[in-house]
């Protein structure tokens, strides 16, 4: 029984309060916010490189997400995307909540590749569907 005693006198001497935790914990989240600024792209986002295994800087020159500029408003680029109440895939623009209501259905079942080049005639791009067994 004595040895219990002194024990929790031990745990009573080393307590911390709470007001010193959030003191640590926000010195520490300050640090982190610090390091972690440097890996984020333009859009916020962290970018991971599995290939190379390391968090990268992602400047001016990253990849587009939209596959060719969209043929009726010229200002958005033509995106997949999938909707959120049906969750099935199509194609629009990135300039929808401007107005532009540039859309196309996609088949849903089937692998897509699409062209980085649009048709010479409709300006949309040209998409290759393939079909799995």
């Amino acid at each position: 029984m004595p040895r219990r005693k002194s024990k929790l006198k031990t745990v009573q001497i080393k307590k911390i309060t709470a007001r010193h935790i959030v003191k640590i914990t926000k010195s520490k989240t300050e640090i982190f916010k610090k390091e972690i600024v440097q890996y984020l792209d333009n859009n916020g986002f962290l970018s991971w490189s599995s290939k190379e295994k390391k968090y990268l800087i992602l400047g001016t020159n990253s990849p587009k997400k939209g596959l060719v500029q969209c043929p009726e408003c010229k200002v958005g680029e033509l995106m997949v995307i999938r909707s959120r109440t049906t969750r099935k895939r199509f194609m629009g623009c990135s300039n929808f909540y401007d107005g532009c209501k540039a859309s196309s259905p996609l088949l849903q079942k089937a692998r897509m590749r699409a062209t980085k080049k649009p048709c010479e005639v409709c300006k949309w791009p040209i998409i290759i569907f393939r079909y799995s067994r």
